[in-house]
């Protein structure tokens, strides 16, 4: 499939996905949007493809948030439909179903912040800036801000990032746990394959699993989850990888996961 705003490759068992606008900081417009939610969903069903590496292209930005200039004649009603359709986007992303390494290279502003809290892990570069400055345009943030953000740093600093509308450098993002980890801005890529290449070698299976048990149980409470992870436990038993993953260990040799 041909992109416009998106390079999109993949080196199995990594895929990249770059957004491609440097010269207005990767903002996103709706068609940026439109052909994320393509590249992730072909990433989604390519099995030779177990982890997704999200970030931006040239040295400034990640994502800088949305596109201004396609808010001057918005309704309602086509704000909210904006907003929806942004928020299928990142549903998409958190529910791949395989893991989504955000490559923070700079500016994640906005919708920027929000599609990075909706990857599975943040890996920001020295020089990355993250916040959601939508108040100062009158607005809220529109893609899950006002509800991820609180679930990875706490209702008091996501108060404090959202009514400020200030950014936060990457040192911060790490102490607060917005990202993972922060690494020189020349290693970014590096470092994300290095991750993605550990990941990439345990059970697809499993993998998925996790990703499911810890998405949905944090939506529930306590018991709900605990039981959501027996069942999961449960049904990862049947798999092919179950067997070859406790007979490697036996036999002392690294397991071949099939995913199957």
């Amino acid at each position: 499939m041909a992109f416009e705003n998106l390079i999109v490759e993949k080196k199995p068992p990594i895929g990249y996905i770059t957004v491609n606008r440097p010269k207005v900081l990767n903002a996103l417009n709706v068609k940026t949007v439109l052909e994320l939610i393509d590249a992730f969903e072909e990433m989604a069903g390519d099995e030779t493809i177990r982890v997704v590496i999200l970030t931006g292209s040239g040295e400034k930005s990640f994502v800088a948030g949305a596109d201004i200039k396609e808010f001057q004649n918005l309704s309602p009603d086509d704000a909210r439909n904006y907003a929806i359709r942004g928020q299928k986007l990142l549903n998409l992303i958190e529910r791949l179903g395989k893991p989504v390494i955000a490559a923070v290279n700079g500016y994640a502003l906005g919708g920027g912040c929000e599609i990075a809290m909706a990857c599975s892990i943040r890996i920001a570069s020295d020089n990355a800036r993250l916040g959601q400055p939508e108040v100062g345009l009158g607005l809220i943030p529109g893609y899950g801000g006002t509800q991820r953000l609180p679930r990875l740093v706490g209702k008091g600093r996501a108060y404090e990032m959202i009514l400020t509308g200030e950014h936060i450098d990457a040192a911060k993002a790490e102490r607060i746990g917005l990202v993972n980890k922060v690494v020189p801005r020349d290693s970014l890529i590096e470092e994300c394959e290095k991750l993605a290449t550990t990941i990439a070698k345990q059970a697809p299976l499993a993998v998925r699993y996790c990703l499911e048990a810890v998405d949905r149980g944090l939506n529930g409470s306590l018991d709900d989850g605990l039981a959501l992870e027996a069942d999961l436990f449960g049904l990862v038993f049947g798999s092919q990888d179950v067997k070859e993953g406790v007979t490697a260990f036996l036999e002392k040799r690294k397991p071949e996961f099939k995913g199957k």
